[in-house]
């Protein structure tokens, strides 16, 4: 199975309009994936209701929208993001709780229509994420998410990535064109086709594939990581500074890389290989995302839906200068 990237589309929510703005996009990106009148309307129910609550409680956010690319069955993800005072999550599912004077019943319907659902909340602002199937799919949710977004005002981004899954392996990538735009995504795509090619091809490989098939472009930073499921152990290299962590209870190990452009120079590649990495948190981001974070400063949030902390990590450490792609993946195969 191969995944590829599907930008984030941001919806800001200041005032009422906006809510139908976000039900309607959200709506047509259903259509294009085939949801029909029935399932559309549950996507409109979820839109409507998240976004209301932006309003209603955290008076302005966001919602995220993307086509989620999942093993059996396309669907769409909906986010909605905030900076407002927080709430108690578990109580606010409940029906009939509410904390603005209203029935209550907008989080415990979101999570009935969603096939997957979480949320997290804390003093510095919520993320509520839904992931919609169409019914009757038994599609596989990966615990894997993406925030992809292009520099404020570009209509292209200068970042892509790439994941492959078979059986017993996982081969991600994650590419940023150098500066940001046209020219900047044209050296990306490029690089990820070459990987797309021969995706459990060893990571020395496969950048070397991308640097020739880079050649001729702006080229751009690289990195590549694979798991071997069986045993856990993961292999890593890097061109450039995209960001590598994996994350477990006993704490955070950076992955290094080295210096150089890929499609234009670098010196060497070296890949590094770590073992019992399986079941841990992977996070990959370009560098649009600040790397001054970390996930301890949020408890509990590591345990969450990858989706939901991607989010929040562009939330409060995007640059906003930069095309930026944050990258959030258990490193385990999905139940079938």
């Amino acid at each position: 199975m191969n995944l590829s990237a599907t930008l984030t589309e941001v919806i800001a929510i200041e005032d009422a309009s906006q809510v139908g703005q976000a039900r309607r996009r959200a709506q047509q990106i259903a259509a294009s994936i085939g949801f029909d009148a029935t399932d559309a309307g549950r996507v409109a129910l979820v839109v409507t209701e998240l976004a209301t609550n932006l309003l209603k409680h955290a008076r302005l956010g966001e919602m995220h929208l993307r086509q989620v690319p999942c093993a059996g069955g396309q669907g769409i993800e909906v986010l909605a993001v905030d900076r407002g005072p927080g709430f108690d999550a578990e109580r606010c599912l409940h029906d009939g709780f509410s904390t603005g004077g209203t029935q209550g019943i907008g989080l415990g319907a979101v999570s009935r229509q969603a096939q997957v659902f979480d949320l997290y909340s804390d003093h510095r602002g919520s993320v509520v994420m839904a992931r919609l199937f169409s019914r009757g799919t038994k599609p596989v949710d990966l615990r894997f998410g993406i925030s992809q977004h292009a520099q404020r005002n570009e209509s292209a981004c200068g970042d892509t990535w790439h994941l492959a899954l078979d059986r017993k392996r996982i081969s991600v990538l994650v590419v940023d064109g150098l500066g940001h735009g046209e020219d900047a995504a044209v050296a990306a795509q490029a690089g990820a086709r070459a990987f797309a090619e021969h995706p459990f091809d060893g990571p020395d490989q496969l950048i070397a594939d991308m640097h020739r098939s880079m050649q001729g472009t702006r080229g751009g930073a690289v990195a590549v990581l694979q798991l071997d499921v069986d045993s856990g152990g993961l292999s890593f290299a890097g061109i450039g500074n995209i960001g590598a962590r994996i994350i477990a209870p006993q704490g955070t190990r950076g992955l290094a890389s080295h210096p150089g452009i890929v499609g234009v120079q670098y010196r060497k590649t070296h890949t590094f290989s770590y073992p019992d990495a399986g079941g841990q948190l992977l996070v990959m981001f370009s560098d649009g995302l600040q790397s001054r974070w970390d996930l301890q400063d949020y408890p509990g949030l590591p345990f969450l839906h990858p989706a939901i902390i991607a989010a929040v990590l562009y939330r409060d450490f995007c640059r906003g200068r930069d095309d930026v792609t944050i990258l959030v993946m258990q490193l385990e195969m999905p139940d079938e």
